[in-house]
């Protein structure tokens, strides 16, 4: 797995997990399970509460310095001009 990759899917995850504790939290529901050694423990309780804090313009920034699926964009549309048709 290359590094983009693995920073891409960790932060999902978290970003993923501090959204279900805040929906939780929110409307009296039962929260997932907490974080199990200190890897998960820095995504959940460092890294997404200051991403979340970020604004978006930052980071639209950078998601597009770094590598990976985001950074594709959309395929360019294919117009038919009326007079081809």
């Amino acid at each position: 797995m290359t590094f983009s990759r693995w920073l891409r899917s960790n932060s999902e995850h978290a970003l993923l997990r501090d959204a279900q504790r805040r929906m939780a939290a929110k409307y009296d529901a039962n929260p997932p399970a907490r974080p199990h050694d200190v890897r998960d423990r820095w995504w959940r309780q460092v890294f997404a509460p200051v991403y979340r804090l970020l604004p978006w313009g930052l980071r639209r920034v950078l998601m597009q310095r770094i590598p990976g699926s985001h950074r594709k964009g959309w395929p360019k549309p294919e117009y038919i001009s009326p007079n081809d048709q």
